[in-house]
């Protein structure tokens, strides 16, 4: 009796410093990140009604790309006329600013600085739409290229994502100009026209810039904003990305004998290309929580959590298994913690009743930080190796791959102004560093600046993030006041730092 009495009062005190360890981390864990404190400038205002109407008059202009090299000849009236309708609606900032275009239709903006000593401020933006589904438009509240504006909010094709941004940069730029303001720091406004389908002009105005020896102090472009409310917390949160995601696409082929349907083998190649494909889906990439910027995301979102949430990551190495099982399950938080695995395109037998001799799958893979290209590669074949006949090679067409980017620092000014920008735009809400899922323009700037930044100053609901190259795309009067506002801070705050 005595030694089972000894063995559960060993097991209850194991029990109570594991608790006590547990609650130790759940209440200390989080903070925001420590990161250089600013005041920012006010800077002169803009009417968000008129900026919402110049917004409605770009978003009629069809600037819709599909595929690599768009627009093609002949089809580039669109580019010529919107950059004849920033000359016309931007006087001001023309007059202040140097503008070259790039590939053709990329614009390049220089607003030179009194001191040449400072690094250079780099503003990015992309001109290009995704199109509208055919028979969806109906579906939306305000025609998809019309700009109506519907109780607050301009609708349209590229109202966020984003020609929102590049109105808002030059209502900023123009009322600075008009204001007298003259930067001390060269400021240089990138306008890709092409994001959507390579980014083509982006990287040649990217490679100019190198060329010249520009070194940014900072690069920012699209990619988050506060979100209200954050799915992590339940309360406002603005997310600046720090990162992004990188890209490669693999083509998987099963090759088998073909012939007649009436007399099919047991392992055809549509077979083994179907067991190849349900083994990437069930042996999905490794989760990784270590590392920032995901580390950082939710250390910086725990004072605002639920306290299971904040006990169940404050304490991984006990609920790994639990977090990793339920972000596994929502698409977004699942592509946050690990590369994913897209199958997209399948291409077989091209009749009914024959067999396929080669089985093709395009499989899109969206590539972690923690991650490079040769570690997918490697991945598809350990999960696949027994499974015979099988060709495994990067994709040949469509987009060009890319590794993830580097992840930018959270401790210089450029972070600190965003920071201080997210909490004002969404009237005291946390910033916490966040890992971009798609691809930016601002994964070019890379090559220039180790301080790139995906991060626009608008407040926005989940609700309005769906428009985001879906139906009904809209962003309202009020953000359009606060994206200029707070790109016009960002332009004082960096201006004359060192």
């Amino acid at each position: 009796m005595a030694l089972i009495r000894n063995i559960l009062l060993a097991v209850l005190a194991v029990t109570v410093v594991l608790a006590g360890i547990v609650l130790f981390r759940t209440f200390t864990y989080g903070g925001e990140l420590e990161s250089v404190d600013v005041e920012l400038p006010e800077p002169p205002p803009v009417s968000a009604d008129e900026a919402a109407e110049r917004l409605s008059q770009a978003l009629q202009i069809r600037t819709i790309t599909v595929a690599p090299g768009d627009p093609r000849p002949g089809n580039e009236g669109p580019w010529l006329e919107l950059h004849d309708w920033l000359e016309t609606n931007y006087p001001a900032a023309h007059s202040a600013m140097r503008r070259e275009t790039v590939a053709d239709y990329t614009l390049l903006y220089t607003w030179p600085g009194r001191d040449e000593t400072l690094k250079p401020l780099l503003l990015m933006a992309h001109q290009d739409v995704v199109p509208v589904n055919i028979g969806t438009e109906g579906d939306w509240t305000g025609a998809p290229f019309a700009g109506e504006i519907i109780d607050g909010y301009v609708y349209g094709r590229g109202a966020i994502d984003d020609k929102g941004s590049m109105v808002a940069l030059m209502e900023a730029a123009d009322a600075l100009a008009r204001d007298g303001f003259t930067p001390r720091r060269t400021i240089h406004f990138l306008f890709g026209h092409d994001e959507e389908v390579s980014g083509r002009g982006a990287a040649a105005g990217i490679e100019l810039l190198k060329s010249r020896g520009v070194e940014p102090v900072m690069a920012l472009d699209e990619g988050f904003m506060i979100v209200d409310p954050s799915p992590l917390t339940g309360a406002p949160m603005g997310f600046i990305g720090v990162a992004e995601k990188g890209y490669i696409t693999v083509e998987i082929t099963a090759v088998a004998e073909g012939g007649h349907s009436s007399t099919p083998p047991r392992d055809s190649a549509a077979v083994r290309l179907s067991r190849a494909l349900v083994a990437l889906d069930e042996n999905q990439m490794p989760a990784d929580f270590s590392k920032p910027p995901v580390s950082d995301l939710f250390r910086a979102a725990a004072p605002d959590m639920g306290f299971t949430s904040r006990m169940a990551f404050a304490n991984l190495w006990v609920f790994r298994g639990m977090v990793e099982g339920q972000m596994a399950e929502i698409p977004a938080a699942n592509a946050l913690i690990r590369s994913t695995t897209a199958p997209t395109m399948l291409v077989g037998s091209a009749k009914e009743n024959v067999l396929a001799q080669r089985a093709t799958a395009i499989v899109n893979f969206r590539i972690h930080p923690n991650d490079t290209e040769d570690d997918i590669l490697d991945h598809i074949r350990r999960v696949t190796g027994d499974i015979p006949g099988l060709e495994i090679e990067k994709g040949r067409s469509g987009v060009r791959g890319t590794g993830a980017s580097p992840v930018s620092p959270t401790d210089n000014r450029a972070y600190g102004v965003l920071a201080e920008v997210a909490r004002q735009a969404g009237d005291g809400a946390p910033a916490a560093p966040g890992l971009v899922l798609g691809a930016t323009d601002g994964r070019y700037a890379t090559a220039i600046t180790d301080s790139v930044y995906r991060f626009a100053p608008a407040v926005m609901s989940p609700d309005e993030l769906t428009g985001f190259h879906g139906t009904n795309e809209r962003i309202s009067v009020e953000n359009m006041a606060r994206l200029a506002r707070g790109y016009g801070q960002i332009i004082l705050a960096m201006d004359g730092a060192k």
